[in-house]
């Protein structure tokens, strides 16, 4: 018998092979040469015995869990908590990136002088990302304004490559959803950057953040949501990077970066709140 024929024998259960084997045994007119059978015989039992092994291996290696790429779960817990909480009409939810989440992290003052605004940023997320979690984040909070600062890592390309206008759709589709659910909508610029650390290749993020900017703050005015212009008060010098005064990265704020981005959000929400 051919070696081939045995090798067709990998996967098979042990007993359809043991079959395999007896009826070669027994089949004269396949044994012209003993010394190639003897081989074919060795051969297959070695596979049989690799495959089996495998088989034993694939069944010992436990299950790997489902990446969470827009880290749902993130704020699972903290949103029970929320939903369960008394909601006074003048919930608050900011969706963002780090530099949303590390304004709670680092610079709590803000937060606690505000208990009706909730933070919903999650470092090195994109607008992609944002608009997967929405729903668990923004929505099922049933908050009566939502704060949407998107745009600084689809720049750095933390997901994909960048396309402005894929960029703007992802933060008109969240608006859009928003306000079907009751929900005011405040759209911010991104802060200014002029590069990024974790990506030296990207030279040109000064221009394309200017750029999406415009886009933006003209989404904001045709959709008649609120628009808040962080950049404009954070940019500095020709490079039109965030101002070193207020930065230790160029592009996360430090507490003096905080300080003026505060009164401009609190000021539209305190406006999107009194609107009818």
């Amino acid at each position: 018998m051919h070696a081939a024929a045995f090798f067709r024998c990998k996967g098979m259960g042990f007993s359809r092979f043991c079959s395999t084997f007896a009826v070669t045994i027994n089949n004269s007119n396949m044994l012209h040469n003993t010394k190639m059978w003897l081989v074919a015989c060795a051969s297959a039992v070695m596979m049989l015995g690799s495959s089996l092994t495998c088989s034993a291996q694939q069944a010992a290696k436990p299950a790997k869990a489902p990446k969470d790429w827009a880290k749902i779960e993130k704020y699972a817990a903290a949103n029970d908590s929320v939903r369960r909480a008394c909601n006074s009409g003048r919930r608050v939810v900011f969706i963002g990136n780090s530099i949303t989440e590390l304004w709670k992290r680092n610079y709590p003052r803000f937060w606690n002088e505000h208990p009706d605004y909730v933070c919903r940023g999650i470092c090195g997320q994109t607008s992609y990302q944002f608009l997967v979690r929405f729903r668990q984040d923004v929505i099922d909070l049933n908050p009566a304004v939502v704060v949407i600062n998107a745009g600084t890592n689809d720049v750095a390309e933390n997901t994909n490559r960048y396309s402005e206008d894929r960029t703007v759709a992802n933060i008109a589709t969240m608006a859009e959803l928003a306000r079907l659910h009751g929900i005011k909508v405040i759209l911010t610029s991104v802060l200014p950057a002029s590069h990024f650390s974790w990506r030296p290749a990207i030279t040109d993020a000064a221009p394309k953040i200017a750029s999406l900017n415009n886009r933006i703050k003209a989404l904001a005015e045709s959709m008649g949501c609120g628009y808040v212009d962080y950049y404009s008060h954070l940019v500095s010098g020709s490079e039109r990077s965030l101002n070193p005064a207020m930065t230790t990265d160029g592009v996360h704020p430090t507490e003096a970066g905080y300080n003026v981005m505060a009164p401009l959000i609190v000021k539209a929400i305190t406006q999107a709140l009194s609107s009818k």
